[in-house]
């Protein structure tokens, strides 16, 4: 039998292999983009357009500063903002500077910044104004000495920038107060960087460039180490799928999901800008009326996002009524796409939802469906140069439509955890990796997940997982014992759920919910909580979630 009996499944000349060396690093590849494209729009954000001639020189000033600063290449550094102009020329700004990006979300709590960052080792930061009070109470216990601040508004040209800017401090009260000493703006750093260059250093193409931090498949959030060529393969991967149906300078993208999840960063803001794509980014997607909005000013060619965001879009009452004539692709990925919203998308805009894999281990993208004619309630096929398999629990390849553990193997798959051998050897073994996932392939080369890593919890397309939810919720000197899973919910999948035995019967629900605000992110927070007076365990003591889940089921 055929080992990849997909490649016979590629549509319209899809090769069946890239070279990941055809640049030696991400920076060659789009030092290269910027001058082909150097007249083009590549971003636009709240109406105000970047050009490629514009974000190629403010990116150079951007490293520059850095480098002004006392930072050198290796040296990490994170973005921690929604999606805004600012963040594509911080991104390539800090990798002209050899630095390594760590993308940061700008939800996380004080708590979980803290462990992020001193896990990484961060040095400096470009943080968005509403979040550095976070900031402020954690960083004496971190590494960071270059701090750089950015508004909302701080791009949008004089007029808009101060009506953006005082709405958000003065009418919404959005950005608490800070103090911390020896900050500048954004646009003080821009400024200060055209006085300097950037000092030359050598980009290699196993040099890790982005450190993208995730659950992976158990346990504590880990920094994946993403190198230049893994970088560089997924996004010739990705390219070599969507071309057949897309066309060099001509399209617009839609960019709902934040830059700072790898499903956006390596579709929209590498592959998608590669080909001279114009990206409308929307900096609150939760604002469905703003990705209406986006509709129906630009005309869309292409739209990444999750299952949840094509349902809000496909009940909207205005959305229904658009002109959909430009829309050449909706790409799913992030959460499974279920049946009904993939239906009612067809029937709205003519073009179906091609759901996708991927995990951030693997830069993401793994497996695509066609573009053009995807099989429902699969993930679709491998991408070029990508191997994947199914396993049982001692490693034997299992056939066609036998159920087992999906691995994958490819240029695209993570060098590691950083500063977590243990972890690493865990997951990648003979350079497969073990996604946790189990999954079945059929006899025409489609996968098709069949249930999720064990215990976690979906919600919205990011990744929960029970066990940080647990540590904090035990940290209430009221809780004896937790235990944390998902339960269904209509707007977000998955929802968090927690079985609590209390220490102190005064304990009240009230007590919990403002406990897990102060530690988690909005997301993570359970959004039930039911108090037993004992929680089912195995004969070692050990708390068993799957039959809490299968009494919820």
């Amino acid at each position: 039998m055929d080992e990849r009996p997909w490649l016979k499944n590629y549509p319209n000349g899809v090769p069946a292999n890239i070279n990941p060396d055809e640049y030696p690093n991400l920076l060659a590849l789009f030092e290269e983009t910027f001058e082909k494209y150097r007249k083009d729009v590549a971003f636009v954000c709240m109406d105000k357009e970047l050009t490629f001639d514009a974000l190629d020189k403010m990116s150079r000033r951007f490293g520059a500063y850095l480098h002004s600063r006392g930072l050198e290449p290796g040296d990490k550094f994170a973005l921690m903002m929604p999606n805004l102009l600012q963040y594509p020329v911080a991104l390539f700004g800090a990798l002209r500077a050899g630095l390594v990006v760590v993308n940061t979300n700008p939800l996380y709590t004080s708590h979980e910044m803290k462990h992020q960052f001193t896990d990484a080792g961060v040095k400096g930061i470009l943080i968005a104004e509403n979040f550095a009070a976070n900031l402020e109470k954690i960083l004496p216990d971190t590494g960071i000495k270059v701090i750089i601040t950015t508004s909302i508004g701080e791009m949008l040209g004089f007029l808009k920038k101060r009506v953006v800017n005082f709405v958000v401090r003065r009418l919404k009260g959005m950005v608490p107060k800070y103090n911390i000493p020896n900050v500048v703006t954004f646009s003080q750093a821009l400024n200060l960087g055209g006085k300097f260059t950037i000092k030359p250093f050598e980009s290699h193409p196993q040099d890790t460039i982005l450190l993208q931090y995730t659950g992976g498949t158990t346990g504590v959030s880990k920094g994946a180490m993403l190198t230049n060529r893994n970088l560089v393969a997924n996004m010739l991967q990705i390219r070599a799928v969507m071309m057949p149906f897309l066309k060099e300078r001509e399209e617009v993208a839609l960019c709902p999901l934040p830059l700072y999840h790898i499903f956006a960063f390596s579709v929209n803001c590498l592959a998608l800008l590669s080909i001279g794509a114009k990206n409308v980014l929307i900096t609150n997607a939760r604002d469905i009326d703003t990705v209406v909005a986006a509709f129906k000013k630009y005309p869309i060619s292409v739209m990444t996002g999750v299952n949840t965001l094509f349902n809000a879009l496909a009940n909207h009452k205005g959305f229904v009524k658009l002109d959909f004539s430009s829309l050449k692709a909706s790409i799913g990925g992030g959460m499974a796409v279920q049946q009904a919203v993939s239906d009612k998308w067809r029937q709205l805009t003519s073009k179906p939802i091609s759901e996708g894999y991927g995990m951030t281990e693997t830069s993401p993208v793994a497996t695509t469906n066609p573009i053009d004619n995807p099989r429902i309630g699969t993930i679709g096929t491998p991408v070029p140069s990508t191997d994947i398999r199914i396993v049982d629990e001692q490693g034997n390849v299992l056939l066609p439509n036998e159920v087992g553990e999906l691995q994958v193997k490819g240029p695209q798959v993570m060098k590691g955890y950083f500063n977590r051998p243990d972890e690493t050897s865990k997951s990648l073994k003979d350079g497969w990796m073990s996604t946790g996932d189990i999954a079945m392939m059929d006899e025409d080369g489609f996968f098709k997940i069949v249930d999720r890593k064990k215990d976690m919890i979906l919600v919205s397309g990011f990744n929960v997982y029970p066990n940080e939810i647990e540590d904090i919720v035990t940290k209430h000197p009221k809780v004896l014992e937790v235990a944390a899973i998902g339960v269904p919910d209509e707007k977000s999948t998955e929802a968090v759920k927690i079985f609590v035995v209390k220490k102190d019967k005064s304990l009240t629900e009230k007590e919990l919910m403002e406990h897990c605000k102060e530690y988690l992110t909005g997301y993570k927070r359970p959004r039930h909580i039911e108090f037993r007076d004992e929680l089912p365990k195995t004969n070692v003591g050990k708390i068993l979630r799957r039959a809490l889940k299968d009494i919820e089921s």
